[in-house]
C-alpha cells in the first residue's frame, strides 16, 4: 500500500510538493500563511511510531519550514503542532502567527470562524511558497 493523503486534509488544503520525508501543504484557513507536513508513510499517527532517522528528519524539515515562515513573513510567533484528533494521519502544523490575527493570543484551534481563503489569493500564496520552499533541499514543486 502506498501513501494516501486523509481526504479531510485533501480538501483543506493546497498541494504544495514534497520534501525528503513530508508532503507540503497549504491550508485554505485565512489566517497568515499555516503549511502542513505529512510524512508519506501509510498508516502513521505518530512521530515516535517513525523510524528515528526519520524522526531527525522531521525535526529538520519542521525546523526548515518554521524558517522560512519566520523570516519571509516577520511573524510575531510560530506555532507548530501535531494534534491529530480530527485527523488520525500524522500531520505536523506550522503557522505563522500575528498579534492581529482573530485568534491571538490563543490557539487557533476552535479561536476562529473557519473562514477560507479566496481561491485566487490561495493560489498567489501557494506559488509565493513553493519559490520559497525551493530554497529548503530536496523541495519538489507539485
Amino acid at each position: 500500500m502506498s501513501f494516501i493523503l486523509h481526504s479531510r486534509l485533501a480538501s483543506d488544503t493546497t498541494i504544495l510538493g514534497d520534501l525528503p520525508l513530508c508532503q507540503v501543504l497549504l491550508s485554505k484557513e485565512a489566517l497568515g500563511p499555516w503549511l502542513i507536513l505529512v510524512p508519506r508513510k501509510e498508516d502513521l499517527t505518530e512521530i515516535h511510531h517513525l523510524p528515528e532517522d526519520e524522526q531527525y528528519q522531521l525535526i529538520r524539515e519542521s525546523s526548515a519550514v518554521a524558517s522560512l515562515l519566520e523570516n519571509n513573513y516577520q511573524s510575531d510567533k510560530i506555532n507548530v503542532g501535531a494534534l491529530g484528533n480530527l485527523v488520525p494521519q500524522l500531520h505536523v502544523h506550522h503557522i505563522a502567527r500575528f498579534k492581529v490575527d482573530v485568534a491571538w493570543p490563543g490557539p487557533v484551534w476552535g479561536n476562529t470562524d473557519g473562514t477560507q481563503r479566496a481561491e485566487e489569493l490561495q493560489l498567489a500564496l501557494a506559488e509565493d511558497l513553493r519559490t520559497e520552499l525551493n530554497n529548503i533541499a530536496g523541495f519538489i514543486s507539485a
